[in-house]
């Protein structure tokens, strides 16, 4: 399996994962949000995912990548899929539910917005879930993203620590078999590591401040499930490794600011500047060398 194959599947595997966290979240783990804000959350993103789908293919006068039956229609909806559920398991909004369609909405349309030339192709560069919630929180500062201890808050015992451990079988075997991501999981984990052993040094606090989020499921989750997605990171494992150490770095730079939801700012604040490194390095090419 290679190619397109590989991606579909790995797309499949994604979707039902998250889908079936977002389930265990509401009826065992202790979500905070509601099933109803959850399905406005995945619905607002397959709307915004066919309606801009619909307005590319009329532009360029070509069928609807979604039309040939149910399967096809399911296959084009699992990055909106993915994305819905993502946004409805990390934002927190009271009972509201408008800012799970916004957001959605807001992270689908940055796929079609924010892209750029890479190789032959043009890719968007914003990591779609993240920057929904980075621009929901950002327009609507009463919002926030969740709390972490909600992935864990009715667990107790041997669940506590079995939880966590499947969470990051599950998330490696995925990113390795399917996204072939993992130099930028380990690279962002290392990363983190390493700045949190600097910034108590520099604070002489003990190390395990420093450390101790990386115990925490939100942290894993982000690890195998944001900062990797295929669609918005580096192939190249070197680019791979800078993109992910680069999250580590701009995160510290925000925690020493004291810039709250540092997670979320940090991968978006990365993906833009990969953005625009992309956009002039097509510019270089392009440029012909002056002659001699």
């Amino acid at each position: 399996m290679s190619g397109p194959d590989l991606r579909l599947a790995g797309l499949r595997r994604f979707a039902i994962s998250i889908s079936v966290l977002n389930l265990l979240g509401h009826t065992v783990l202790g979500f905070e949000s509601s099933w109803s804000q959850m399905l406005v959350a995945v619905v607002a993103a397959y709307i915004t995912e066919i309606v801009l789908e619909v307005i590319d293919a009329w532009a360029n006068k070509r069928p609807c990548r979604f039309v040939g039956g149910v399967w096809k229609l399911i296959d084009f909806l699992l990055p909106a899929h993915i994305a819905g559920m993502a946004v409805a398991m990390l934002l927190y909004t009271g009972s509201l539910l408008l800012p799970f369609a916004f957001a959605s909405a807001v992270g689908i349309a940055s796929k079609a917005i924010f892209t750029a030339p890479v190789n032959k192709s043009r890719r968007h560069f914003l990591n779609p879930s993240n920057t929904g919630i980075v621009v929901t929180i950002l327009l609507f500062p009463a919002l926030a993203p969740i709390m972490p201890y909600q992935f864990t808050e009715h667990l107790s015992g041997v669940m506590s620590w079995a939880f966590p451990v499947l969470v990051i079988s599950v998330g490696f075997f995925m990113n390795w078999r399917y996204s072939g991501r993992l130099p930028l999981a380990l690279s962002w984990v290392i990363g983190f590591a390493l700045q949190g052993v600097l910034r108590c040094l520099m604070n002489d606090l003990p190390l395990v401040v420093g450390l101790v989020p990386m115990t925490g499921v939100s942290f894993i989750l982000f690890t195998f499930y944001m900062v990797t997605d295929p669609g918005s990171t580096p192939t190249d494992s070197r680019e791979q490794v800078i993109f992910g150490f680069a999250i580590a770095m701009v995160y510290s730079l925000l925690v020493l600011a004291h810039v709250g939801f540092a997670f979320f700012y940090a991968l978006f604040i990365v993906c833009v500047a990969r953005g625009l490194y992309l956009h002039l390095q097509a510019v270089r090419l392009r440029t012909p060398a002056p002659a001699h």
